[in-house]
């Protein structure tokens, strides 16, 4: 099964399939981690012909997805006289993907890299599409650019060694696609009918579409955010210890879906069966917030709110969506009183 993304910069195939043969004349760096290095590494290298390869290897967890890992690395890649001609490999989840595809980014002034997902949260979103970056104290993502990799390889052999947790993060970002774009897909995530091949390809084929139309986020791609406004600020808050990234964005989904029922865009049966979805795959939809007013103005250091203006997508009906800004503070006020402890 093969996906094309094609963007104004680049055109590429996202292939979900038995990992294929990879030939590459020239050097070649494996950005990986502890855990998935000690799992996976030796099957990755014996799909690789290169001509000289390398292994560099990061702390394991977003609080590691910062300037200081990525300085680490390019001074890694400095030491092996890594040039413009060399590649990297980001193989592991959405951590190691946003930071090999940043480095790549800068490295030089950009160099060719590729995606090997090995979570169904990298696999399903932040592998595709080219979002790279880092978190700093003001927030998550907020250092990065748009850098499209070369291809992207979706084995599902890696979810056998996944966690029961980690699987289930990777669920949110599934739901999150099928809620904002497709209300059979999401009928069918419901009730169990799709194995997780299909439930890739379909949530791939979903994000593919979305990247083609809008590369950088000027417009539908903002769509995708749907979750992550309120489970950003959810990491934020807990230094981004408590969640994984899946967890916080379901969170976040259920806080959107209170705004879009306060609108008159969703309703209270619609919201309660996409709670019950993510329940059902074993993803929290609670959060107690202490202070409602702090966690307003922590919208404020997200990088889709432009002119002091906070963009919120939420479901219009499942299956569509709706961006909506300029929304009276004390409205919000109220959403997030429904979560005060």
């Amino acid at each position: 099964m093969r996906v094309e993304v094609k963007t104004p910069n680049k055109n590429y195939e996202i292939k979900i399939e038995e990992l294929e043969e990879i030939k590459l004349d020239t050097k070649v760096a494996i950005i990986t981690n502890p855990k998935v290095s000690g799992l996976h590494l030796n099957y990755l290298t014996s799909k690789l012909k290169v001509k000289e390869l390398y292994i560099i290897t990061l702390p394991d967890g977003e609080e590691y997805k910062n300037m200081e890992s990525i300085n680490y690395g390019l001074e890694r890649l400095f030491d092996a006289k890594f040039d413009r001609n060399s590649v990297l490999i980001a193989f592991g989840g959405g951590v190691i993907g946003d930071m090999t595809g940043f480095m790549a980014s800068i490295f030089l002034r950009g160099i060719k890299f590729i995606q090997i997902p090995t979570t169904l949260l990298s696999m399903v979103d932040s592998s595709v599409g080219g979002k790279t970056g880092i978190n700093n104290r003001y927030g998550k993502n907020l250092v990065g650019a748009f850098y499209q990799p070369e291809a992207v390889y979706i084995d599902t052999k890696f979810l056998k060694t996944l966690d029961k947790r980690e699987f289930s993060a990777g669920m949110a970002e599934v739901i999150k696609m099928a809620v904002m774009f497709d209300a059979v897909f999401f009928e069918n995530i419901k009730d169990n009918k799709l194995s997780i091949e299909q439930m890739i390809r379909e949530s791939v084929e979903l994000k593919a579409d979305v990247v083609n139309q809008d590369e950088k986020e000027k417009g539908i791609r903002s769509v995708l955010n749907y979750g992550h406004t309120f489970g950003h600020v959810i990491e934020n808050l807990t230094n981004y210890s408590t969640y994984l990234h899946g967890e916080a964005v379901a969170i976040g989904m259920v806080m959107a879906n209170r705004l879009a029922v306060k609108l008159g865009y969703l309703t209270e049966f619609e919201a309660n069966e996409i709670k019950k979805c993510l329940e059902q795959n074993e993803l929290p939809t609670t959060f107690k917030i202490k202070d409602i007013e702090d966690f307003y103005n922590h919208f404020f250091a997200d990088k889709k709110t432009l002119n002091n203006s906070i963009k919120f997508i939420i479901p219009n009906g499942i299956g569509n969506y709706k961006i909506v800004k300029d929304i009276e503070k004390e409205i919000i006020l109220e959403v997030l009183g429904e979560f005060k402890v």
